[in-house]
């Protein structure tokens, strides 16, 4: 089947893609992979998604084409004497694809490296209206990194998008607050899942003694093919972020643990009312006593026993790996806002910032 300029498609998560500027079914055979697959292929923004078939709206697998190498002809000869296979080297593998015939192969690296280099290519055996439809993606896709540059907020160490399920150790904070907190409540944890400094990343703070307060930051990327890497001088790898805490306690035979804290709820119900002759304002608290209106329901069986609400300070969990069992739904995309604790250490954290800046000057 030849290929044909994108249109775009409504419903499910094709809706969120960038815009897709090519697509048609090519043959995919990665580094690891011993036979191709034939999937439907979309050229979208600078990344390269792969569906089951044209009327699919869900990916399965996608490509990242910001580590691009060298995109070359494949002249070894196919089963089907028409296709005209391709290379596709990226920085961390060769991928093998395969188009249907030598006239969509010329059209495929043609917007491949269009949008790569942000030029079209003078080497390709195009007509005109084609060359013309590269210069327009080329547009386009500057406009696009242009505007995408210009709306995204600066890097913060409290705001990151995160994906998937979220181990109880991890806290919206930054490298300093992270330190104030491990070294705040030593009983409840000495291992912190936080932000990375860039907005992109994630890190771990530990905390250990020895002749004080000993702090360690270490860096935790998120792998093109999913899962994550410890960024150690041997990485490990890591396919949740369960499995990155459980692998820090196991590489220290549980000397880490995760950091668990919970947050003070409330007591009591109270409420404000203000005098309607003088109007002053008076703090109450709600009286106490059963609802009448029906039975209260049973307590839930089986809950999840890293739940902070079932934890009462200062008692903090024995020392064992974490359980993947989480309230919060698999692939759930997650945006963090500050956390109301950060701001309760406000002073503590202007004096480590001066006692470092005081240092620093020494």
């Amino acid at each position: 089947m030849a290929c044909a300029p994108a249109k775009q498609r409504a419903g499910g998560a094709r809706a969120q893609l960038p815009p897709c500027y090519y697509e048609g079914y090519l043959e995919k055979r990665g580094a690891k992979e011993k036979v191709s697959r034939r999937l439907w292929t979309c050229l979208c923004g600078n990344t390269l998604y792969f569906f089951n078939n044209a009327k699919d709206t869900h990916y399965v697998e996608k490509l990242d084409l910001s580590g691009f190498i060298s995109l070359v002809d494949d002249c070894s000869r196919d089963r089907n004497l028409e296709a005209a296979r391709l290379s596709l080297r990226m920085k961390d593998g060769e991928i093998k694809l395969t188009a249907p015939n030598l006239e969509a192969r010329e059209l495929w690296k043609g917007f491949l490296c269009s949008v790569v280099e942000l030029a079209v290519p003078s080497s390709l055996t195009l007509l005109p209206g084609q060359l013309h439809m590269l210069k327009e993606v080329v547009d386009k896709e500057r406009l696009r990194r242009k505007s995408r540059s210009l709306s995204r907020a600066p890097s913060s160490p409290l705001s990151l998008p995160l994906v998937g399920e979220i181990p109880p150790c991890f806290r919206p904070v930054s490298r300093v607050e992270a330190e104030v907190l491990l070294e705040r409540y030593p009983d409840c944890g000495n291992m912190l899942l936080r932000p990375g400094r860039d907005g992109t990343s994630l890190a771990v703070t530990t905390r250990q003694d020895l002749n004080g307060s000993v702090f360690r930051h270490y860096r935790v990327t998120q792998k093109q093919q999913g899962g994550y890497m410890i960024d150690v001088e041997n990485p490990i790898p890591c396919a949740t972020l369960y499995d990155v805490i459980n692998a820090l306690i196991e590489k220290t035979s549980g000397t880490l643990q995760p950091f668990l804290l919970e947050e003070p709820y409330e007591e009591n119900i109270t409420f404000v009312s203000s005098n309607d002759e003088n109007g002053e304002k008076t703090l109450h608290c709600a009286r106490g006593g059963l609802l009448s209106r029906g039975p209260s329901l049973p307590p839930k069986q089986g809950t999840d026993r890293w739940s902070p609400r079932h934890q009462t300070l200062p008692k903090c969990p024995s020392p064992q790996s974490l359980s993947t069992e989480t309230p919060l739904s698999p692939m759930k995309r997650l945006t963090l806002a500050p956390s109301p604790l950060a701001q309760s250490f406000t002073e503590e954290l202007k004096m480590k910032l001066e006692k470092r800046q005081k240092a620093g000057q020494e």
